[in-house]
């Protein structure tokens, strides 16, 4: 039973993650006249790195993250980090995303997963229970 629970919560979390990337890529090449105005830095490559923190005693079991629309599955997952592998992204890149999914030992566990870019830390997401499942975006 805890297998397929966590399985529905893998697949619905990478829905979720696979919904906003699309979103993003869509969004990423919306017809903009006004180029010269951007600021967030996606003319440029980023070097991304994705990691989570979970409260002692919580197991991490599984992450994806990616891109735009390039998601990264990374399974069989065990202990309470993870870091993925540096990620570089391609000139004009709009979005990078990211879900964990991990098991507490109570109610009050507590999941945190974190978005670096250019050795920057620009995104934070939660999560508090049992069955953790803590996601983040950020626009570049």
């Amino acid at each position: 039973m805890k297998k397929m629970k966590m399985s529905q919560l893998l697949r619905g979390a990478f829905f979720v993650l696979l919904t906003t990337m699309l979103i993003g890529a869509v969004t990423s090449c919306s017809n903009d006249d006004d180029d010269d105005n951007n600021v967030n830095g996606s003319k440029k490559s980023h070097k991304v790195v994705f990691k989570a923190i979970a409260s002692s005693g919580s197991n991490i079991e599984a992450a994806v993250y990616g891109i735009d629309g390039n998601p990264t599955t990374a399974t069989s997952l065990s202990g309470a980090t993870w870091t993925s592998p540096e990620v570089t992204s391609e000139t004009g890149a709009y979005n990078a995303n990211v879900v964990v999914n991990a098991l507490g030992v109570d109610a009050s566990s507590n999941l945190k997963v974190q978005i670096w870019v250019d050795g920057e830390l620009k995104k934070e997401g939660t999560s508090t229970g049992k069955i953790l499942s803590a996601s983040a975006s950020y626009v570049f």
